[in-house]
């Protein structure tokens, strides 16, 4: 591990060491479990940005054939 030094506002602070006490952690142990959380909802967020562009990207290509038209062909072999 690595050891790094944040500033925390007194509020934070002070529910840090509440949530600590309750739950019988370690304050560190509750930051990192934080972090864990906030770096796994970006990753997701980027994934989920990333999908929505690419939506429609094929939408008015007209280089492309007609999938639709095709797969009817299929249907009526």
């Amino acid at each position: 591990m690595v050891r790094t030094r944040i500033y925390l506002t007194e509020k934070q602070r002070n529910e840090l060491i509440a949530m600590s006490r309750r739950q019988g952690r370690r304050q560190s142990e509750l930051i990192r479990e934080a972090v864990d959380r906030f770096i796994a909802s970006a990753s997701s967020r980027r994934r989920k940005d990333a999908i929505r562009s690419a939506a429609g990207i094929w939408k008015r290509r007209s280089d492309i054939p007609d999938f639709g038209a095709i797969r009817a062909e299929w249907d009526r072999g």
